[in-house]
């Protein structure tokens, strides 16, 4: 019988041959990247309109070739109560995308992941602030990780230092 860890190696695995299927595909057919992605390259980011990292944070996603639209809220409480957001999950921002919700300060290529996966969950998260992420950029980079949540419960997505995934 397989570990949890186990488990979560060999779907996280799988994921990465789906992704690289997509990808494969759309370029032999000479589509945008994008394509691959289903499109899906616009983000609603929902944050506070004095937060300096959140702006970073949008900043990574432009660079990454996202559209960002912003929607300024001092209620972000309320909003991630509406939305869903678990509350010990909970960073500075909150996002919206292709049907999935982006808690924190996610790499884009964790998103990407989750746009090509589609795995059966309500979003993807980096709780607290961790020191290196994207918005968050500082000297000493700290592992993190991005957790995966929904109605079938919580488990580690991806991990990173800085915006590099991390095995």
């Amino acid at each position: 019988m397989r570990s949890k860890l186990e488990n979560s190696r060999v779907h996280a695995d799988s994921m990465t041959r789906r992704s690289l299927v997509r990808l494969m595909a759309a370029a032999a057919l000479g589509w945008p990247a994008a394509a691959a992605f289903g499109e899906e390259t616009t983000i609603t980011v929902h944050k506070d309109p004095n937060c300096g990292c959140c702006s970073g944070w949008v900043q990574h996603l432009r660079d990454s070739d996202f559209v960002v639209r912003i929607e300024e809220t001092a209620d972000l409480d309320r909003m991630r109560t509406r939305l869903g957001v678990p509350p010990d999950l909970a960073a500075c921002h909150t996002a919206e995308i292709g049907g999935f919700l982006v808690e924190g300060h996610v790499p884009a290529d964790a998103i990407r992941r989750l746009l090509l996966a589609r795995p059966n969950a309500r979003g993807i998260a980096v709780p607290g602030m961790p020191v290196g992420s994207p918005g968050m950029e500082g000297a000493r980079q700290q592992p993190y990780t991005v957790v995966l949540f929904g109605a079938e419960g919580r488990r580690p997505f991806m991990r990173f230092i800085g915006k590099e995934p991390i095995t």
